[in-house]
């Protein structure tokens, strides 16, 4: 018998898969738990739309990361941190800061840890960072640490 999966079944398949299983298999375990459903027509017209949702919305999403990443690509983020001597900083820079700054800079949410710093900024200057919007998809930005007033 052929059914469509509501879960993640082990041994099975997962979630959305179209599986073939004996009759009983459905009928005593599958079907009771409400684990699967029979695939006719109507079940599999859901599936097939789902997935068409599923690739509009990564496609939609990639969009977004994509015009996000040329709108700041190359751009200079303007920090400014107290100093201490020897034009050091009192702690550092952090990926939270620059992702705040992002936010009230470009109106852009990006999660910290999608912020790849290639050392901590410790002192003054401009540093270049990579911002990761998307799987394949990411940007680079400057970061330019000043003394505060």
């Amino acid at each position: 018998m052929k059914v469509v999966l509501l879960a993640d079944v082990q041994g099975r398949g997962k979630k959305g898969e179209l599986v073939n299983v004996s009759d009983g298999y459905a009928r005593n375990f599958l079907f009771p738990r409400k684990l699967a459903k029979e695939a006719n027509a109507q079940a599999m017209s859901e599936l097939k739309n789902a997935e068409q949702a599923r690739l509009h919305k990564i496609e939609v999403e990639k969009a977004a990361a994509q015009e996000a990443a040329d709108k700041i690509n190359g751009k200079t983020l303007k920090l400014s941190a107290k100093a201490g001597q020897g034009g050091r900083l009192f702690g550092s820079i952090t990926a939270k800061e620059i992702s705040e700054e992002l936010k009230k800079s470009y109106g852009l949410q990006v999660d910290k840890r999608k912020i790849e710093l290639s050392s901590d900024i410790k002192s003054f200057g401009t540093f270049e960072c990579e911002v990761k919007l998307y799987t394949g998809i990411s940007a680079k930005i400057f970061v330019m640490v000043s003394e505060q007033a």
